[in-house]
């Protein structure tokens, strides 16, 4: 199992047609010569017995000698023309690699490896690679990286993903060669390495898109032709059927290439097919294959050991009705199976080329699937699904935004990631609970005590034992990308234990049938796609699979459901209920009633007490007497309210609560080992929530009154045991304040209201609940909006209430139901779309993760899947997690990504997780102490301003005319509004077009309005194609969303685009709508003491960009400017006098943009005018910041590209030259000073409003980058 594991590990690093290519091409007599060499030295005994117990520092130079300097040719510093190198210091700081590869001999050599070394006392090679990784990266012409614990070796290219790992005491002669392809001198040099893994790469891409290509023309001519000769048969069917039957086929191509099936077995039966068809024995292909699907079912003996097969069994080969009964005509099996039968799948086909078959099997499975369904769904335009893996079937239009190249396969070093960081994480702390130390092993069991032996034999056993029970599981698995990366990661782990054991014991020690035991055990996976189901199955049984041992069979792991509705009557029998698909994960809990009581401090006398004298002997004898705490009516509403909190945020069952001055009274329905806990919690919150009301500091500094016990040590706990005890139990609790002579509970007053907050049914109490869950929860939930399917929408918002806002995204409800299946501080690492940071519908989720998220890496405006549109990030979270602080990194490169490295382009703040509401403010403690700035004596713009949406119209090109047409149409004035498109909206001012939008709200009338009508009536056809008409939303002529009239009508209105890369508020005094093109306005409120000219220099400034950049929502390189943040922008309260200042440099700024924009336009369009041009080039665009001579130069090349004079034709005489060259500069130097202008006004703003907020030099060099 090992053996193959590793092989398949190899192959991923280089492809084998390459690496065959280039190992060809090395001198052989060389490698000879030198693996003699290599094995005299480090095969030797006595050596590697004493390399073991070398400690790190003695062997480090040792052994770059024997190895890079005698046997791979480098020579090491002092040596003239050295090119290896120990203790090389980092360029960024003084930390040293133990050891570098050099070019570029003299004073400064390039460093292109980085060698990171360990003693073998440390097994885990994983454990050093940060450190080595963040030594290359500090050497900025690094490639390469080894790592070595003197006895293996492991090889790196650019990042930590993946790479090629040699155990240096057992290498053999043709391990040695790809080591000696790899690191030896002349190869590294030549840059060998490099070129082959390239040129893997581009292999690699190939062999996927022609594999993938003649596989899916494989899978459409099946099927066509399953549907031709099976008339009778349901064409979806078929198509399911068509899959399973390809993956019986992969599965068969895989195994004969590998040795699990007889070697070229689909030739033979090719050829046994045509033979019986010369001999006029005529037999069909297909049933001649069936016979072979039953052989690998069941079994079947050779006339060797070489042809016997095995009966593999697994459940894909199983009888199936459909595939059995089937007519499949020759010729396509034939011409496909002979054509696939070609690629070696065992080195021309690795797991990352399957990965992205696999996934893109799923999106055309989708598609097809969705074409032949009758269900649509239509997208949001702000969140457009990228990934549903099924969960709903596809709309056409939908389906065209899906890519066909596997774009949304995710990557391994995201899976990679992922894994290491959840299921690694949990590992590390098992190990350091185990007390697994791998020094500790490395000194095998000579000379040292049985009992040390025998319990780090425990450790390991029991660190083992943990491993083999551990839960794994993808709620939306896909074709099991996450699910085998776990399977590397477990396999790995074994192996580790493998090793451990066998250092202390000696000898070769290996756990037994390993990846079987996984996947039985530890891999658990949903998915509500039958065929993601099935291929998930086999790329883990690809995976796995030995000769002469049956494949695992899956069924009880890898199930197909929908992972968030258990409800036959939503979902059919996709109803998936966990706790019963998974028994051996979740255990029934053993609910039983107990009325608890509790009992104030010092108000009940214990026999303890009076035993011990515990009143006479407090304070040294001054408080003898009983001192008990009476709760007055607002202790008990805030202690009732605390108690109904806790009820709700853990979903305990109360089925009655009752609270008398001196004590409370619970009926509780849960586990009998829950209570203490309960319990514990309650008192102890109710504790802190009283003594902070009471002005008592918890933490006592001197002379402050000392925070005291709110709650007796013990508490009353009784088991009812019967339905009559109940039932008076929960009477005598209602009735407990007229007992006790209390105001009754009745009417409704703050403390009934409470209580009834956390009162729950007999049913709901007694409901069947469950234990246990995950271990782990991993995956790439599905982005899809919800609100296209009522029944879907309608289910999750009453099961996810905690959660549910309305305008939700599905992956909202796959996050929850992630961590709802975890067990208690179970681990969850997904990678999902970012939208939920800031999106105001997410408020509800944040506020739930905020119980359990540690970690998050925003990607922000890096794509993570090529092409599709959707930024994401990293989520991790523990269930419950005690941890007070909340790690946020976000990427501020925006470039391609091959590894995740937080150490390089991340930035970085810790969140206070007692501060995070369901808004996130990511911002560090010094930008934390600037906005809190920005908000002393402060009103807030949502106060200040009303703030309204523009219009959208549906069809911009209909709703939206020019001048010229409204002219032509005779269109009605009152119905035209002047409009700007976004792109007009600029900072302080608006670039004025001649566009207008058609009006025609509610109250548009064809009576009142008749040119207009007409006009939107010959357009009918396209109109009524809107989303709106086509539900009788709204007539055929009214725009799709008509703005508030009253406040874009306003007399001055501040206009923002909605999305736009910085603060960009522009003054309206000309009622401009908008285009269709979303943009927000702000109207000062009536009565309200502030200027909007006040307002406009202050949302300009560059400190309200800065504070926008933390609470608008990013989108991709943009930010969104929608209502609930920009309401949220702190405005400082002075007086109108006062805002005199700010006003004179507004009016300033709109009239040197204006001029500035008039100069430009002016000189612009007389270039186009005079020289033809139709578009203007970027640099033509900017002509003021060219010299003469570059404009001429650019004025030429717009004249042959983008104009109507030809360049032969394009020339100036001297006399136009210079005529043109003094305008140029004239006009040149004009708008040069207008920028000058402007730049220094803004300059003087930002200074005027950093005054303002009262921010010193230190704060304003950190908002403006210093």
């Amino acid at each position: 199992m090992g053996e193959q594991y590793n092989f398949i590990t190899k192959m991923a690093f280089f492809q084998n047609s390459v690496l065959e290519k280039h190992l060809k091409a090395q001198d052989t007599k060389a490698i000879k010569l030198a693996y003699e060499q290599f094995r005299l030295y480090f095969h030797n005994s006595e050596i590697q017995e004493n390399i073991r117990n070398s400690k790190e520092e003695q062997f480090q130079e040792g052994f770059l000698r024997e190895l890079f300097v005698k046997i791979l040719g480098y020579t090491l510093n002092p040596n003239p023309n050295f090119n290896l190198t120990t203790e090389l210091k980092n360029e960024k700081d003084n930390k040293k690699a133990d050891g570098a590869i050099l070019i570029n001999k003299g004073i400064n050599p390039l460093v292109i490896g980085v060698i990171e070394l360990k003693g073998t006392d440390t097994k885990d090679l994983e454990k050093i690679n940060q450190q080595a990784f963040n030594y290359k990266n500090n050497q900025t012409s690094c490639v390469y990286v080894i790592t070595s614990n003197f006895e293996k070796l492991r090889f790196y290219i650019h990042h930590s993903v993946e790479n090629l790992e040699f155990n240096l005491f057992t290498l053999t002669e043709t391990e040695f060669q790809l080591l000696w392809l790899c690191l030896s001198a002349e190869n590294l040099f030549k840059g060998i390495p490099l070129k082959v893994k390239e040129e893997s790469l581009l292999v690699e891409e190939n062999v996927t898109k022609k594999l993938y290509k003649d596989y899916a023309t494989f899978r459409q001519d099946l099927w066509q032709n399953m549907v031709k000769n099976n008339a009778e048969s349901d064409k979806l069917l078929l198509f399911k059927k068509t899959q399973k039957l390809l993956d019986r086929f992969l599965f068969i191509f895989f195994a004969e290439d590998s040795g699990l099936l007889p070697t070229n077995s689909i030739s033979r039966i090719i050829k046994r097919y045509e033979t019986l068809k010369n001999e006029d024995a005529y037999k069909p292909l297909y049933e001649i294959f069936k016979q072979y699907f039953s052989y690998i079912d069941k079994g079947r003996k050779g006339q060797n050991t070489d042809e016997d097969i095995f009966a593999y069994n697994g459940g894909l080969f199983t009888p199936d009705e459909v595939l059995d009964t089937i007519t499949i005509e020759d010729k396509v099996l034939y011409k496909h199976v002979k054509n696939l039968t070609i690629y070696d799948f065992a080195s021309e086909v690795d797991v990352n080329i399957l990965g992205h078959i696999f996934e893109n099997s799923l999106n055309e499975i989708e598609n097809i699937t969705a074409s032949l369904s009758t269900i649509e769904l239509i997208p949001l335009s702000e969140n457009v699904s990228v990934s549903t893996r099924g969960l709903i079937p596809l709309s056409n239009s939908q389906t065209s935004k899906r890519k066909k190249d596997g774009v949304f396969y995710t990557p391994k070093y995201i899976t990679k990631y992922i894994v290491e960081n959840t299921v690694g994480k949990l590992c590390e702390e098992k190990k350091t609970e185990f007390s697994i130390i791998d020094e500790d092993y490395a000194k095998g069991r000579r000379n040292r005590k049985k009992e040390t032996i025998i319990k780090l034999d425990e450790n390991l056993k029991a660190y083992r034992n943990w491993l083999l029970n551990i839960t794994i599981c993808d709620p939306a698995c896909g074709s099991g990308a996450f699910l085998n990366q776990a399977l590397e990661f477990l396999i790995n782990e074994h192996a580790y234990i493998d090793e451990l054991q066998a250092q202390l014991f000696g000898g070769s020690l290996v756990f037994q049938d390993v990846s079987n035991h996984i996947l039985e055990n530890n891999i658990f996976g949903v998915d509500i796609n039958d065929e993601s189901v099935d291929i998930a199955k086999l790329s883990l049984w690809l995976r796995t699979a030995q000769r002469g041992r049956k494949l695992t069979s899956l069924n009880n792991n890898i199930k197909c459901g929908n992972s968030l509705i258990d409800d036959k009557s939503v979902a059919g029998d996709k109803a998936f209920n966990w706790q019963t698909e998974f028994p051996t994960v979740f255990k029934e809990k053993e609910k039983k009633a107990f009325h608890v009581t509790t009992a104030t401090h010092d108000s009940r006398t214990s026999e303890r007490m009076i035993e011990f004298n515990v009143r006479e002997k407090r304070d040294n004898g001054l408080r003898p007497q009983a001192q008990p705490i009476w709760l007055d009516a607002e202790d008990e509403i805030l202690i009732t309210k605390t108690i109904s909190e806790i009820v709700i945020e853990d979903k305990l069952n109360v089925l009655a609560y009752n609270i008398c001055g001196d004590h409370i009274h619970l009926l509780l329905i849960c586990e009998e080992t829950e209570v203490s806990k309960i319990v514990g919690k309650i008192k102890g919150k109710t504790s802190r929530i009283y003594n902070s009301n009471k002005g008592i500091n918890p933490i006592v500094q001197k002379g402050e009154e000392k925070s005291v016990s709110l709650w007796t040590q013990k508490f009353g706990c009784n088991e009812i045991n019967d339905d009559k005890q109940l039932y008076n139990t929960i009477e005598y609790i209602r009735n407990n304040r007229t007992k006790h002579e209390f105001p009754i509970n009745k009417g409704i007053n703050p403390l009934v209201k409470e209580i009834e907050k956390m009162i729950c049914t007999f049913d709901h109490a007694f409901r069947t609940e469950y234990n246990g869950g995950f271990d782990v929860v991993i995956g790439n939930p599905p982005y899809v909006n919800i609100n296209t399917l009522p029944e879907i929408h309608n289910y999750l918002k009453d099961f996810y209430s905690e959660i549910h806002t309305g305008y939700n995204d599905l992956m909202y409800y796959f996050i929850y139901k992630g961590i709802d299946i975890l067990k208690q501080e179970g681990i969850y690492g997904i990678i999902t779309s970012n939208y939920f940071i800031g999106n105001d519908y997410a408020s509800k989720l944040r506020l739930f993760l905020n119980k359990h998220i540690e970690l998050i890496v925003n990607f922000e405006k890096t794509l993570i899947f090529s092409d599709a549109n959707v930024h994401t990030t990293l989520v991790f979270a523990q269930k419950n997690t005690r941890k007070p602080i909340i790690q946020f990194y976000t990427y501020t490169e925006n470039k391609t990504l091959k590894n995740v490295d937080l150490n390089i382009n991340y930035s970085f703040c810790e969140l206070k997780r007692e501060k995070q509401n369901d808004k996130w403010l990511v911002a560090n403690n010094k930008n934390q102490i600037i906005i809190d700035k920005l908000f002393l004596n402060s009103n807030l713009i949502g106060d200040i301003c009303d703030i309204a949406k523009g219009s959208e119209s549906g069809n911009n090109e209909i709703f939206t005319i020019s001048k010229e047409k409204a002219i032509k149409y005779n269109i009605e004035k009152n119905i035209l509004r002047k409009c700007v498109k976004n792109s007009n909206v600029l900072k302080y001012f608006i670039e004025e077009v001649d566009l207008f939008l058609i009006y025609s709200d509610n109250y548009f009338s064809e009576n009142e309005y008749p040119n207009a009508y007409k006009y939107l009536e010959n357009n009918k056809v396209e109109l009524l194609d809107r989303r709106g008409p086509k539900t009788n939303e709204y007539e055929w002529w009214r725009l799709h969303r008509p703005s508030i009239k009253e406040i874009f009508d306003a007399e001055e209105k501040l206009i923002v685009p909605y999305r736009a890369n910085q603060n960009r508020f522009a003054y309206d005094n000309n009622k401009f709508f908008n285009n269709g093109g979303d943009v927000r306005v702000l109207v000062i409120k009536e009565n309200v003491p502030f200027s909007i000219k006040y307002l406009l220099t202050l949302l300009n400034s560059n400190l309200l960009d800065w504070f926008f950049g933390f609470i608008g929502k990013a989108k991709g390189g943009s930010r969104e400017y929608f209502n609930k943040p920009l309401s949220e922008i702190p405005i400082k309260k002075i007086s109108l006098s006062e805002q005199k200042s700010f006003e004179e440099k507004a009016d300033l700024m709109i009239n040197l943009n204006k001029e500035y924009q008039k100069s430009n336009v002016q000189f612009t369009n007389l270039l186009q005018s005079k020289f033809s041009i139709e578009k203007l080039t970027t640099k033509l665009q900017n002509w003021h910041e060219l010299e003469f001579r570059e404009f001429l130069q650019e004025l030429g090349k717009s004249t042959k590209t983008r104009g109507l004079i030809p360049l032969s034709k394009f020339s100036l005489s001297l006399k136009e030259e210079a005529e043109w060259m003094q305008y140029f500069n004239e006009q040149k130097q004009k708008a040069q000073e207008l920028k000058t202008q402007i730049s220094q006004t803004d300059k003087e703003i930002d200074r005027m409003v950093y005054e303002l907020y009262g921010l010193n030099e230190e704060e304003i060099r950190i908002v403006e980058g210093v």
